[in-house]
C-alpha cells in the first residue's frame, strides 16, 4: 500500500495561465524535436505530413513504492506467461467455453493445434510483453497496485516512451525545477525490445537471415515501431516490414520449414498487427497459418497470444493455478497474486450465474470485458446490464469476463493534443512495464524487465488508448 495524497512541486503553476500557454508551445516544439511523432488521421500512410504524438505538459506524481512494485513483478510475469505457453491441455480446457462463442480466439487455437498436431519446429521463442496496471485508491487514501491486463502481442509504444523523458525534463528545467528534471527517470524500453529481437536473431543461427515486422495496412504508429528497427539496424540485422497480405502473396516454407519472403529467409517475425479479426480475412489467416508451421521465431508465436487472453487471465487468478505454472517459486506467486483484482468467469454454470446476477445488481462496480487487445472494447456501467440482461443466459456470455473496476485517484494535469486546446484536466493514468523473455527449446536464456510506459487520460473517458486518440503519454516522478 501507498498513500497516494500527495501534492507534486509544480502544483501551483497549474493555475498560472499565462505561464503554462508559453511552457505548451516549447513543449510541443521540444516533443517534435525529440521524434515524438505520429501520422495525421487525414494522411495515415505517408511521413510527408506529421504530428506530434499525444503527451501531457507535465510528468504525473507515481507513488515509488507501486512504481517499483510493478518493476519487481514484471521477471515473475514473463516466467509465468512462457510456462502456461508450454501447456496445451490447460489452454484447450481454459478456452473450451470461449471458442464455442468467439470466432477469432477458435481461428486462433485452430491453428495453435494444427501446428502442434504436425510437429512444431519452432526451437527459439521470444516474448515481449507489457503488463498494464492502475493505482486502486482506497477510502483512506492508500493505494495498491492492480493488473489491468498483460499484452503478450504487439505491446506499443516502447519507442515512443524512450523519447518522452527528455521532453519532460526540458519542461521541468524551463519552469526552474531543475531538481525535479534530475529525478525524472532515464527509460529506454525500445533498446531492450531490440535486444531481445536480435539475441534471438542470433539464436536462429544464420547471419543472412532478416527481421520481418508485421504490420497493419494503416500505419499511423510507424515511428513507435522505426525506433526497434532503427536499433536492430545499428546492430547490422536487416529489417523489413510486410504485412499478412504480402506474406500470403509472395512467402514460402522449405523442405525443412524454413520461412522466405520474397526470397529472404527470415529469422524473427516480429507482430506489431494481428491481434484484432479487423487484421485478418481469409488471406490473413492463411499468411498467419504459414508463418507458424515454419522455423522462424515468432513474437509471439500463438500460443503466446492465447495467454494473453481475457479469459487466461481470469483463470489464472483461481486458486492454485499459478502454483501450477510456478511450483517452485512462492515468492513469484506471492507477487503476482498481490496485484490481482477481482476476476469472474461467465461460463455456463451455477459460478457463470452467480457472475451474472452481481453485475446486473450492482454494474459500476464492475468491467466487462471481451477477449480482446487494442483498446476502446471493455463495457461498463449500464451497458453491462444491457449486455448480460441480452446475452446473460446464453453461452455468448462466455466470450466475456467480469473484473472489479479499478478506482485511480485523480491528479491535475494538461493534456496536450493536436487542435485540442489547453485544458487544466482532472486525470487518471495507467501504468505499463515491458518484460522481454528468450527461451530456446526448454532452457530459459533471457529474462528481463526494459522499460516503462505512463499513460494518461481525462476521468470521463473509460475506455482508449494513445493510437484511440484518448489517453496521452506520460512519465512517471515517483514520490
Amino acid at each position: 500500500m501507498s498513500n497516494f495524497a500527495v501534492r507534486a512541486p509544480w502544483e501551483d503553476i497549474l493555475f498560472n495561465k499565462k505561464l503554462i500557454e508559453d511552457v505548451a508551445a516549447i513543449a510541443v516544439d521540444t516533443a517534435l524535436l525529440q521524434g515524438v511523432l505520429m501520422r495525421t488521421k487525414e494522411e495515415p500512410n505517408t511521413s510527408e505530413v506529421v504530428n506530434y504524438a499525444p503527451f501531457s505538459l507535465l510528468p504525473s506524481v507515481v507513488p515509488r513504492s507501486l512504481f517499483e512494485e510493478a518493476k519487481a513483478v514484471q521477471q515473475d510475469f514473463n516466467l509465468l506467461v512462457d510456462s502456461v505457453s508450454q501447456d496445451f491441455q490447460f489452454l484447450k480446457e481454459t478456452l473450451a467455453s470461449t471458442v464455442k462463442v468467439d470466432e477469432f480466439v477458435a481461428q486462433l487455437f485452430k491453428i495453435y493445434k494444427q501446428v502442434l498436431d504436425e510437429g512444431m519446429v519452432q526451437s527459439v521463442f521470444l516474448g515481449i510483453n507489457r503488463s498494464d496496471y492502475m493505482f486502486d485508491c482506497g477510502p483512506d487514501g492508500n493505494a495498491a497496485l492492480k493488473q489491468i491486463e498483460i499484452n503478450t502481442i504487439a505491446a506499443s509504444f516502447g519507442g515512443l516512451a524512450s523519447r518522452t523523458t527528455d521532453i519532460h525534463r526540458h519542461v521541468l528545467n524551463v519552469l526552474g525545477k531543475s531538481e525535479e528534471a534530475s529525478r525524472l527517470l532515464s527509460n529506454r524500453p525500445s533498446e531492450g525490445i531490440a535486444a531481445g529481437i536480435a539475441q534471438s536473431w542470433k539464436l536462429y543461427g544464420s547471419c543472412k537471415a532478416i527481421v520481418m515486422i508485421l504490420v497493419e495496412d494503416i500505419q499511423r504508429n510507424i515511428f513507435d515501431q522505426r525506433y526497434i528497427e532503427n536499433e536492430l539496424w545499428k546492430r547490422k540485422i536487416p529489417v523489413i516490414r510486410r504485412t499478412f497480405c504480402d506474406v500470403s502473396k509472395r512467402a514460402s516454407l522449405d523442405k525443412d520449414r524454413r520461412l522466405y519472403m520474397d526470397g529472404q529467409e527470415v529469422a524473427v517475425a516480429y507482430f506489431r498487427t494481428g491481434y484484432m479479426p479487423q487484421d485478418y480475412g481469409a488471406k490473413g489467416w492463411e499468411a498467419r497459418l504459414l508463418m507458424e508451421r515454419s522455423q522462424a521465431v515468432k513474437c509471439p508465436d500463438i500460443a503466446t497470444q492465447l495467454v494473453g487472453t481475457k479469459k487466461v487471465q481470469q483463470e489464472l487468478s483461481r486458486p492454485g493455478i499459478l502454483e501450477r505454472f510456478l511450483p517452485t517459486k512462492p515468492e513469484a506467486v506471492n507477487r503476482i497474486r498481490k496485484t490481482f483484482t477481482g476476476l469472474f468467469s461467465l461460463d455456463m454454470g451455477e459460478d457463470g450465474d452467480k457472475t451474472v446476477a452481481m453485475a446486473i445488481a450492482a454494474p459500476d462496480r464492475f468491467v466487462l470485458k471481451p477477449q480482446r487487445e487494442g483498446g476502446g472494447n471493455n463495457i461498463y456501467g449500464d451497458k453491462i446490464k444491457m449486455v448480460l440482461e441480452k446475452d446473460g443466459r446464453s453461452e455468448k456470455r462466455s466470450s466475456y469476463i467480469l473484473m472489479d473496476k479499478i478506482h485511480p485517484q485523480p491528479v491535475k494535469n494538461y493534456l496536450l493534443k493536436v487542435g485540442g486546446g489547453l485544458h487544466l484536466t482532472e486525470c487518471i493514468s495507467e501504468l505499463g512495464i515491458f518484460g522481454v523473455y528468450i527461451r530456446q527449446e526448454r532452457e530459459l536464456l533471457l529474462n528481463k524487465q526494459v522499460g516503462h510506459l505512463l499513460r494518461t487520460k481525462d476521468v470521463q473517458y473509460e475506455n482508449g488508448g494513445v493510437a484511440a486518440g484518448v489517453a496521452v503519454l506520460d512519465n512517471p516522478f515517483l514520490l
